[in-house]
């Protein structure tokens, strides 16, 4: 858990789970796993085993140490609806979160199928955001998906934006972070793609944050689009759905 983070949009990070697999072309640069796999067999270090996905249900009950209320993005090093996670895990994570009701905790998957399989047995607390990462056209469709999770905020991850989204529906969305890609091998962000979501979330009324145009570093592009940063936040709603 690190207290403080360099991601724009959270406080915090928590990390009850590390390591993963590529589902999608968003994957194919990923800055978790170019750190993790720094470390690989070094005897000792959280990430010994590199990016192979591994529980540390010993980090399960760390914010509720923290007193001050944050923005936690859960699983910044993982994603918490991969296939190999059991669903009880699952579960002792929401529970935490329940618990620490001081937080608000920030979920983004881009495995919208099993997100979808286990949202309707899942206590969704209205301190919990889910969201889903959607990088070009091909994937639009996890946004529908996220329209049936009743959490407490909606969001979309356009980052690493790869291309326009054409047919994405922002219906019952809360918010949108759009950005471009970061690292040695970082694909380019045409302006003209965040432009269009930028304007589709003004005239429909969701919250729109630019994190960052990406480059060799994830600073170097800066975050002015059109000479203004745009920070915006969703409003939180009050949803509910029966826990089976």
């Amino acid at each position: 858990m690190a207290d403080g983070s360099n991601i724009e949009w959270t406080q915090a990070t928590w990390n009850p789970v590390t390591g993963c697999d590529k589902v999608s072309p968003g994957c194919a640069h990923c800055y978790a796993e170019t750190f993790a796999e720094r470390w690989r067999g070094i005897s000792g270090h959280p990430y010994e085993q590199g990016f192979d996905l591994r529980l540390w249900p010993g980090r399960l009950e760390q914010p509720l140490k923290w007193k001050r209320p944050r923005l936690i993005f859960v699983n910044s090093m993982s994603d918490l609806f991969h296939e190999a996670i059991p669903e009880s895990y699952i579960r002792e994570v929401f529970d935490v979160m329940g618990r620490a009701s001081q937080h608000t905790f920030q979920i983004l998957t881009k495995r919208h199928d099993r997100l979808g399989e286990l949202a309707p047995s899942l206590p969704w607390h209205s301190n919990v955001w889910m969201g889903v990462t959607i990088e070009n056209r091909r994937f639009v469709h996890r946004a529908d998906l996220l329209r049936g999770v009743p959490a407490a905020a909606r969001f979309i991850s356009a980052e690493p934006l790869l291309g326009r989204l054409e047919g994405l529906n922002l219906e019952g969305i809360d918010w949108l972070i759009a950005g471009g890609e970061s690292g040695f091998k970082h694909r380019r962000c045409d302006p003209e793609w965040v432009r269009e979501l930028r304007d589709r979330c003004r005239d429909e009324g969701v919250a729109f944050f630019f994190k960052q145009w990406g480059g060799r570093t994830s600073k170097i592009g800066g975050r002015l689009l059109d000479g203004r940063t745009h920070d915006e936040w969703p409003e939180v709603r009050d949803r509910t759905l029966a826990v089976a």
